[in-house]
C-alpha cells in the first residue's frame, strides 16, 4: 500500500507536549529544574538596550569640543531625566547663559571632547517570558530560557491571528453577537460555527482575549491584519487573538474537536494563533492542562503522520483549501498537474462523494485520540 509522511493536525484528548520559553538574548532564568510552574509564573527575564539619542553640546553651546567637559553639570554614567539640563555655557560676564537638557530618561553613556558629543541611552526595556503552559520545567537553558513539559488536551487549528493568551474557555450556544457581554472580559470564547467580522469587532472591544471557531472568511482576516494575508506568517499582532479551526468560509467546527473544547468549558486554557504554513510549519494551538496520566507516543505520533488509503486529510491550499476528505488511492507515478509540474498525488473523496485528484504536499492528515 502507497503511504507518504505529511504535515497533520492534532486533536488530542491527553498528549504530552514540550515547550522551550526563550529569550531574544542572554538574561537570568527564574525558576529552577523540576519546578512546577503556572501559564503566567515568569521563568526567564532580560532587558534590551535602550536607544540610543546624541547631543551635540558643542554645537548648541558654540563651543569648541574640547571645552564642552567643562560645560557638563553631570558626570559619565549619571542617571538623567527628561527635560534635566546636562550643560550650561558660562555666559560672557556671567550673562548670556546657554543651557542644553536631555530629551529622554537615560543614562549619560559617552562625553566626547573630540566630536563635542554626549551620548544618552534610553532607560533599558525589561523582556519577561513566561512559561505559557502549566507544567514542570524539565531543562534549563543557562542564561537563555527552559524547557517545560506539560499534559493535557492538545488542539491544533488551520490557522489563526494574534499572540499568545491565557484565560478561562467560555464555550457558547450561539454566534450572534447578541450574545456577547462584558461578562467575557479577559475569556476565550468557542463558537462551534463560523463567525463574521461583526462578531470579531464586538467581541474585540469587550476584552476577549480570544475567539475559537470553525470558519472566518479570508477577507476578513485581512481586514482585521490591514494587509493581505498572503502566505500566512502570523502571531505578532496586537489584536484578540482568532483560531480557525476547519477553514475559510461558512464551516462548522468538526463535532470531535467542539466536544474536547466543550468537555473543557470554564477550565484555563493557554493558546497561540501564530502560523506558519510554508518551511518550518506552524500551526494556532489550544492547550488546556489535565492530570491524566494517558499521553500519546512520539511513535504513535509519527505513524500517525503517514498519509494512507482511508486517511482523513485536510486540504490545505485553494482551490479546496479547508475541504476535509478521505484518501481513496494513493497513485505511485507521478501525475501532470494543470501547471504542468509533476507531482504525486492523492484521490480525495469528499463528504458530498466529490472526488478530486490532490497533489499530497496539500494535504495535511487530521488524526485525533
Amino acid at each position: 500500500m502507497s503511504k507518504s509522511y505529511t504535515p497533520g493536525l492534532k486533536v488530542l484528548k491527553s498528549a504530552k507536549i514540550v515547550k522551550d520559553r526563550i529569550l531574544p538574548l542572554k538574561g537570568k532564568v527564574c525558576v529552577s529544574a523540576n519546578q512546577k510552574v503556572e501559564s503566567d509564573t515568569i521563568v526567564a527575564s532580560t532587558e534590551l538596550p535602550g536607544n540610543v539619542h546624541m547631543l551635540n553640546i558643542a554645537n548648541e553651546l558654540n563651543l569648541d569640543p574640547e571645552q564642552i567637559s567643562d560645560c557638563m553639570i553631570v558626570d559619565l554614567q549619571s542617571s538623567v531625566k527628561k527635560g534635566q539640563i546636562v550643560a550650561k555655557s558660562k555666559g560672557i560676564f556671567g550673562m548670556f547663559k546657554s543651557e542644553v537638557k536631555t530629551p529622554v530618561n537615560g543614562k549619560i553613556e559617552s562625553i566626547s571632547s573630540i566630536t563635542g558629543q554626549v551620548v544618552i541611552s534610553e532607560e533599558p526595556i525589561t523582556i519577561k517570558v513566561d512559561a505559557y503552559v502549566p507544567g514542570n520545567v524539565e531543562k534549563i537553558y543557562e542564561k537563555e530560557g527552559v524547557c517545560i513539559n506539560s499534559v493535557g488536551t492538545f488542539i491544533q487549528g488551520i490557522i489563526g491571528i494574534g499572540g499568545e493568551k491565557q484565560g478561562k474557555l467560555k464555550v457558547l450556544e450561539s454566534n450572534k453577537k447578541d450574545i456577547l457581554n462584558n461578562e467575557m472580559k479577559d475569556k476565550i470564547i468557542v463558537c462551534n460555527s463560523y463567525v463574521d467580522y461583526d462578531f470579531y469587532s464586538t467581541a474585540k472591544a469587550i476584552g476577549v482575549k480570544g475567539i475559537i471557531c470553525g470558519g472566518f472568511d479570508y477577507n476578513n482576516i485581512s481586514k482585521i491584519l490591514g494587509y493581505k494575508l498572503g502566505v500566512a506568517i502570523t502571531g505578532t499582532e496586537e489584536t484578540t487573538t482568532l483560531i480557525v479551526t476547519e477553514g475559510f468560509g461558512e464551516i462548522s467546527m468538526s463535532k470531535r474537536t467542539f466536544d474536547l473544547l466543550k468537555d473543557n468549558d470554564n477550565n484555563y486554557a493557554s493558546i497561540s494563533g501564530a502560523t506558519q504554513i510554508r518551511a518550518g510549519v506552524m500551526r494556532p494551538e489550544i492547550f488546556v492542562s489535565n492530570n491524566e496520566n494517558i499521553v500519546e507516543k512520539a511513535a504513535m505520533d509519527d505513524e500517525r503522520l503517514i498519509i494512507s488509503i482511508n486517511s482523513t486529510v485536510r486540504v490545505i491550499r485553494e482551490p479546496f483549501f479547508g475541504k476535509i476528505g478521505k484518501v481513496i488511492s494513493l497513485p505511485s507515478s507521478l501525475t501532470i498537474m494543470k501547471s504542468e509540474t509533476k507531482v504525486r498525488v492523492a484521490e480525495i473523496e469528499f463528504s458530498d462523494t466529490s472526488k478530486e485528484i490532490i497533489p499530497r504536499a496539500n494535504l495535511e492528515v487530521i488524526f485525533s485520540d
